[in-house]
């Protein structure tokens, strides 16, 4: 890659490296300059421009981004598509996030064109939250260290995964000492209920006994017998030793004790144990409080299906100060709402925009069939196979042919009565009937057949408002074309806007906001307005 400061009869091709402001608009950095592109910038007086240029054997940064996005995706976890060099990884499932740090960090350390950061290994995520980020920093990488990249994360699973909490049957027994108040016992319970149904599993057994080894034993085969497949072992006194009453109850009830204690403070006096398959553990005393502490670690891999044994208990002791201190409070207590926000997958809709009278047609263009189906079926499978939701037909001249066009996909409705007055009536009546709390809605219009789910993911990618980029527009050497994608901050305007030119005004307005898209065809300017056009495009499709 070559990376330099070129005059703009050189500029042809080149990749803006800084965005610029002109009299007619801004040039986002990134930029790929078009011959049209080079005209606006010599007309705004510009003489040289700063960018790169690509050479053989360079991969384009987003292609680099989505190739080691696929290499470390692991199981219950989704990728978007690169834009900038960046593709985000996401959580499918609610879960334990796994991830083999050796290959991750070998992979870090290959090149610095390359870097992949995750999220702490054995946090808990819910679907949609941001487990990891790929980006890629220059604007292309050499092809042989993206390679070396790629042989790093290859495996039999990437290193990157979800492991979703299991149905567990988990048994509580509570052992009491004279004098053991009642406040104490109840306020463990709860905790303890707290802690299993947060991971998925559920209390279906609650003993009481006193502190004695031979009581406690058989508490534990009672336990045993109502088929629990997790027991956890509440004392009145804290274990102190392997061989102290907890432990050898269970021993005496048919089981093993395979660690006792861990580097995680709270919660060094942990006991973990076995009878048969199901794994015992002997709670530390902090376990009667909700803060974290060690059992917490250890719950969260037991209710996940994964290994819990001396190595991985051992291997707890970096980041196991859990001990909440004015100096240092804890991680959680630091986070705010807002970076909670950012660290998920936006939540985008769709508007199909079917209510026109396709005048200049002479027929209803979006009943016309293609390949088989409708034209309008098929820009709203593209839109379904990208994964937003909830999509939203808005319908308006002959609506019942629409309905049957559109029959058997998972769609919302919205009819727009006032269809002959313009598209930016439909624009607000599908507006009315999407749900609150969406980020961003893409536009679409229903006559669009050549748009696909790689041309809608790649738009997605694009939104970010923290980065400014709240309005994704795609473009095409330099043209600009549909769909576009529209934050919530400009909801309240779309609602005002009138006539037949929809977003087009707001999308001048903040110009400061919008990204545009690059698109490697033309699908996004392939709208089937007249006979003609519909001619080119099928003529087109026969000789391809």
């Amino acid at each position: 890659m070559i990376f330099d400061e070129f005059r703009l009869d050189q500029a042809i091709g080149l990749i803006l490296a800084h965005s610029l402001r002109l009299p007619d608009g801004t040039f986002k950095k990134g930029r790929q300059l078009s011959a049209a592109d080079v005209r606006r910038l010599q007309e705004a007086g510009l003489a040289t421009v700063i960018g790169a240029r690509l050479e053989a054997g360079d991969v384009p940064e987003d292609e680099a981004a989505d190739r080691v996005a696929a290499a470390i995706l692991g199981d219950n976890v989704t990728r978007s598509a690169a834009f900038t060099g960046r593709s985000n990884l996401f959580a499918a499932t609610r879960g334990l996030v796994v991830i083999d740090r050796q290959r991750v960090d070998a992979l870090n350390r290959i090149d610095e064109a390359v870097t992949v950061a995750t999220v702490a290994p054995g946090d808990i995520v819910v679907p949609r939250q941001m487990v990891a980020t790929i980006k890629i920093i220059p604007f292309a990488v050499p092809a042989a260290a993206l390679e070396r990249c790629l042989a790093f994360a290859a495996g039999a699973e990437g290193p990157i995964a979800v492991r979703p909490f299991q149905p567990h049957r988990v048994g509580l027994i509570l052992t009491t000492l004279p004098g053991t108040k009642e406040s104490v016992i109840e306020g463990t319970m709860a905790a303890t209920r707290t802690r299993i149904e947060g991971l998925g599993g559920s209390l279906v057994v609650e003993l009481r006994c006193p502190h004695r080894t031979n009581a406690l034993a058989e508490a534990v085969a009672q336990a045993m017998a109502a088929d629990c497949t997790l027991l956890l072992i509440s004392g009145a006194s804290a274990n102190v030793d392997r061989r102290d009453v907890v432990p050898a109850a269970v021993v005496a009830a048919g089981g093993s004790v395979v660690h006792f204690g861990m580097p995680v403070d709270p919660g060094n006096l942990m006991l973990l144990a076995r009878i048969g398959s199901v794994p015992v553990v002997g709670l530390p005393g902090c376990a009667r409080s909700v803060k974290p502490n060690g059992l917490d670690w250890v719950l969260r891999r037991l209710m996940a299906g994964l290994p819990v044994g001396s190595d991985q208990l051992m291997g707890m002791g970096v980041g196991g100060l859990l001990k909440e201190i004015p100096e240092r409070p804890l991680p959680r207590a630091r986070a705010s709402a807002a970076e909670d926000e950012r660290r998920r997958r936006p939540r985008i809709g769709a508007l199909i925009l079917a209510a026109g009278l396709s005048s200049r047609m002479g027929r209803n263009k979006l009943l016309i069939e293609l390949d088989e189906k409708p034209l309008v079926r098929h820009v709203a499978e593209a839109v379904l196979a990208a994964g937003l939701e909830p999509v939203v037909a808005v319908t308006g001249h002959q609506a019942e042919q629409l309905h049957q066009a559109l029959s058997g996909l998972p769609l919302g409705w919205a009819h727009n009565p006032d269809y002959a007055d313009g598209l930016a009536g439909s624009l607000k009546t599908g507006l009315a009937a999407l749900p609150d709390r969406l980020d961003a809605v893409l536009v679409c219009l229903g006559d669009m057949p050549a748009l696909t789910k790689a041309h809608i993911e790649r738009i997605v990618a694009g939104f970010d408002p923290a980065e400014g980029r709240a309005i994704c527009v795609p473009v095409y050497r330099g043209k600009r074309g549909n769909p576009v994608l529209l934050g919530s901050e400009f909801f309240a305007e779309l609602r005002e806007v009138s006539g037949d030119s929809g977003a087009r005004g707001l999308i001048t307005q903040h110009d400061e906001r919008v990204c545009e898209v690059a698109m490697q065809d033309d699908a996004i300017l392939t709208d089937l307005d007249t006979a003609e056009a519909l001619a080119r495009f099928t003529e087109g499709k026969a000789g391809a």
